[in-house]
């Protein structure tokens, strides 16, 4: 056979051009370098960053705990599952980039445009988040042990902002290893953090005060309360999918790519947000770099923000490493050429721009995960149909390094408009159901969530264009080639 199907051996080994962890070719067996545990310290490190506190915090605005509690596991749940089987299951299995194989579904022109539009706004988005809590955590610390006076969108914040990104950056120059390195330490120092906060939260607070602490500012009525709860949540589990797949593809197997997920991504999210949940219910304040001083006290407080403010560090890595890999390989011969270090500072560049603004998009997250759920969950829907229902779970590799018109995953011109379409409509379906902009929402909201119609509507779609037109056209690959 000319093509060999389901093997990396079909293309070159990501070795042939160095370190198999910033190649963005196929890692072979002997170069993939997490096995469960390993995947799992990463994952965790990853979930209990402060953003899981923010993300309980926010849930603290809209519901109370007992509410907090089951949106927050129902919304993670389906949105890391999705995410997981999506991403992390096809980069696992080949040892392939993901943003590579999402040439089976966008075609090579497709896929690069977007990655060269949806990484820098993700880059620019989530870490700037992170860099911000890190600058409001170092404000926090030395307003609590040296008695200064800085605000929370101050100057000060927005240094210490720039410090996070130029240690990220440090970081992630010495590849995925230093992943593991620093999640090593910050996991169980952040693991520490959480249970001390739970106990603080209810040395203050009984089980039964803390069940009829009121949401800070909810809209008042339980059923759109208890929706949009389950919809941030939700956002929450699907703003993985920019990051998992090129994790993935480091791990041993597909097991140890997914069920990690399920304790880190999953499980210790969840702990880490309903922790945050709580302590914003008992101070009133969904900020979690407020927290630490009045749960733990001056010493242990301090000691609090100092490990959290750093934990952000490990979240920054992850999504910046999985980014300059899909910029690499998308950017062509310019971004091959590239020095690792170059790469990912250029990608760690939007966020040094945003972090001036610190208030606009720090005090707006709960508008931010809506617009990540508006994107990626069909973006999520058509590469999960693609791959399970389309492709069977069998994809060319050598086809996915091929260039456009020579691949069987050209489509037209390189583009895939069945794809670009079928977001299009999955997108504007969740506008339609919920406004993020002004969370204004359709009546039927609070039955459905506008992230589930929305990947369902993408999905479908896909589905019945491929099958009445893709497929038909001999686009796409779906068909062998006849014999010659």
């Amino acid at each position: 056979m000319s093509e060999l199907t389901g093997s990396t051996a079909a293309a070159p080994a990501a070795g042939a051009t160095g370190d198999a962890g910033t190649s963005d070719l196929p890692t072979l067996s002997s170069e993939r370098i997490w096995g469960f545990w390993s995947f799992t310290s990463v994952n965790i490190g990853l979930a209990i960053a402060t953003w899981a506190f923010l993300s309980g915090g926010v849930l603290a605005v809209f519901v109370g705990a007992e509410t907090a509690i089951a949106a927050s596991v129902i919304g993670n749940l389906l949105g890391v599952v999705l995410v997981s089987l999506t991403v992390c299951i096809p980069s696992a299995k080949y040892g392939v980039e993901q943003y590579t194989v999402l040439r089976t579904v966008f075609g090579s022109n497709g896929s690069r445009a977007l990655v060269l539009v949806l990484f820098p706004l993700a880059a620019a988005g989530w870490n700037a988040i992170l860099a911000i809590m890190f600058g409001r955590a170092i404000v926090n610390v030395s307003n609590s042990a040296l008695g200064t006076d800085f605000g929370p969108n101050g100057a000060m914040v927005i240094t210490a902002a720039l410090f996070a990104i130029l240690i990220s950056w440090a970081v992630l120059v010495k590849g995925p290893v230093s992943i593991e390195w620093v999640n090593k330490f910050v996991a169980p120092a952040l693991i520490v953090v959480i249970l001390v906060m739970l106990a603080a939260i209810f040395t203050e607070r009984s089980w039964s005060e803390l069940l009829a602490a009121e949401p800070l500012a909810p809209f008042g009525d339980p059923g759109l309360d208890w929706a949009i709860a389950v919809e941030l949540s939700l956002g929450v589990g699907f703003s993985w999918w920019t990051i998992m797949g090129n994790l993935a593809r480091l791990t041993t197997t597909q097991r140890a790519a997914f069920w990690p997920n399920m304790i880190g991504l999953f499980l210790c999210s969840v702990v880490a947000g309903v922790v945050g949940s709580f302590a914003a219910l008992v101070l009133a304040d969904a900020d979690p770099t407020v927290w630490m001083v009045p749960l733990g006290g001056a010493v242990l407080g301090v000691l609090a923000l100092v490990f959290v403010g750093f934990a952000n560090v490990t979240s920054m890595v992850g999504q910046t490493y999985s980014g300059s890999l899909a910029i690499r390989r998308a950017g062509g011969a310019p971004t091959r050429r590239m020095a690792w270090p170059v790469l990912s500072a250029l990608l760690f560049a939007p966020a040094a721009v945003v972090v001036f603004w610190p208030g606009t998009i720090y005090d707006n997250y709960f508008k931010f995960l809506a617009w990540v759920s508006l994107i990626l969950a069909p973006l999520c829907a058509v590469y999960f149909v693609d791959f399970y229902l389309l492709r069977r779970r069998t994809l060319h590799v050598r086809g996915l390094y091929e260039p456009e018109g020579v691949s069987r995953y050209s489509f037209w011109g390189g583009f895939n408009p069945v794809a670009f379409l079928s977001v299009a409509a999955g997108g504007l379906t969740y506008y339609f159901i919920l406004d993020p902009l002004t969370f204004e929402s359709a009546a039927f909201f609070r039955y459905t969530t506008a992230t589930l119609p929305a990947f369902l509507v993408a999905g479908v779609l896909y589905y019945v264009l491929t099958r009445l037109v893709v497929i038909p056209a001999g686009k796409g690959g779906y068909v062998e080639p006849a014999a010659r």
